[in-house]
């Protein structure tokens, strides 16, 4: 097609339904101005853009923290632009600097083989996987050698890379940075030099990073990507950025019924913002509920709609529906349909030395606070002496409003 008809394309419904789409909830779109021609460009010759996310497979799992930004390319996958999930399976043997103020530990070929084997199954949770491109950045990465590696290097100065936040202030600070962190922003911005990428997608703390691919594809002599930003996603706590370390996290794998409760955890305030980059409900609807809840609506309601799509999305309409009744029974007082059975010996057993036996406390002091607390009911009543003693018999213990035990003491 003439280029002069294309740069001359008018912008459409469609292109501003792409670009709205892009935006919504994003930290940064840059530069926007050259991601609407590229839209244009997109819709006048009828060929997809290409859109990369890179994942470090650091851990063998990924928290719904993760998915803000498989979420944005989900929704530029279902506007007919091509998705690549890249597998840093080379750039986490050298350990991504960002946001360190320590060297990160590289991790070992094994322990990055045995976590990328469960991203793509757990990407493909949230991606179209018939329409989206796997790729590792080994496939390029390797070959380049010595040689390669050089010429890579000579694309970017010394005095730019200490621009970094993480490294200007490692160094102002005289925290040890090591040659190799050098490279982690340069493989990363050579990765989208390998893909011909139009978009690449990443957290906020992975700017630096997403602009070396802007630079190098200019560099190779490619038209440079765009970058987009996705806020990072509080946890349960509602301050920390969701992060297993932290406990505070939501993973895609976890149970239904948990995933359902955690999300219902979260606060009415944080909850909007979830709504907003993890739910797939329109802006116009999300807005309309929120003004029912200014207007006096519970606001559980609505959280109570977030866990269910949530956990319908990495389970089923029937599981979410079942977690949501498994909550209400619990919330009521109410046994779960599936609890844990265990069969003990020694009767009459004091009710904390019971507690730990049957893994509900780690030891029988443990045990003896949570009844002080208020937390331990057997058969729904609440146990307020610890000096009590079981005879045998079956009983449900029951510690807070999670964990139980059907216990048949013999």
């Amino acid at each position: 097609m003439n280029q002069d008809l294309v740069t001359n394309s008018p912008v459409t419904d469609k292109v501003r339904e792409a670009l709205a789409v892009s935006l919504r909830g994003c930290e940064e779109l840059i530069p926007q101005d050259e991601w609407l021609k590229k839209l244009v460009r997109a819709e006048a010759t009828g060929t997809p853009l290409r859109i990369k996310l890179g994942l470090d497979p650091t851990a063998p799992d990924i928290h719904v923290g993760h998915t803000v930004v498989l979420n944005k390319m989900r929704q530029l996958q279902d506007l007919g632009h091509t998705v690549i999930f890249l597998i840093g399976d080379f750039t986490s043997l050298i350990g991504d600097p960002s946001g360190r103020n320590t060297t990160r530990p590289p991790l070992t070929p094994e322990q990055i083989k045995v976590n990328a084997e469960t991203y793509r199954a757990q990407a493909d949770k949230i991606l179209d996987p018939t329409k989206t491109e796997l790729r590792y950045n080994s496939e390029w990465s390797e070959p380049l050698g010595a040689t390669g590696m050089i010429q890579l290097a000579s694309r970017y100065t010394v005095a730019r890379m200490m621009e970094r936040n993480d490294f200007h202030d490692r160094f102002k600070a005289g925290t040890p940075i090591s040659v190799h962190e050098f490279l982690y922003p340069l493989m990363q911005g050579y990765d989208s030099v390998a893909l011909k990428s139009d978009l690449e997608l990443g957290g906020t703390d992975q700017k630096f990073n997403l602009l070396m691919g802007r630079h190098l594809q200019a560099e190779y002599g490619q038209e440079p990507q765009c970058i987009l930003t996705m806020p990072l996603l509080e946890g349960l706590d509602g301050f920390e950025k969701m992060s297993k370390s932290k406990n505070n996290y939501i993973g895609i794998s976890e149970d239904a019924n948990t995933m359902f409760a955690k999300v219902l955890s979260i606060s009415d305030v944080l909850m909007w913002k979830w709504f907003t980059l993890l739910s797939f409900k329109s802006e116009a609807d999300i807005a309309a509920l929120k003004k029912e809840v200014e207007g006096g609506r519970n606001p559980k309601d609505a959280k109570v709609m977030l866990a269910k799509e949530i956990t319908a999305r990495f389970h089923d309409a029937a599981a979410a529906d079942a977690a949501e009744q498994d909550f209400i029974n619990r919330s009521k007082g109410g046994v779960p349909d599936e609890i844990p059975e265990v069969s003990l010996s020694g009767a009459p057993l004091g009710i904390a030395a019971l507690l730990k036996m049957a893994g509900l406390a780690a030891s029988t002091g443990e045990g003896n606070r949570l009844i002080d607390g208020g937390g331990v009911r057997v058969d729904s009543s609440v146990v307020s002496d610890k000096a009590l003693k079981l005879d045998a018999g079956t009983y449900v213990l029951q510690v807070g409003k999670r964990k139980f035990a059907r216990v048949t003491l013999a």
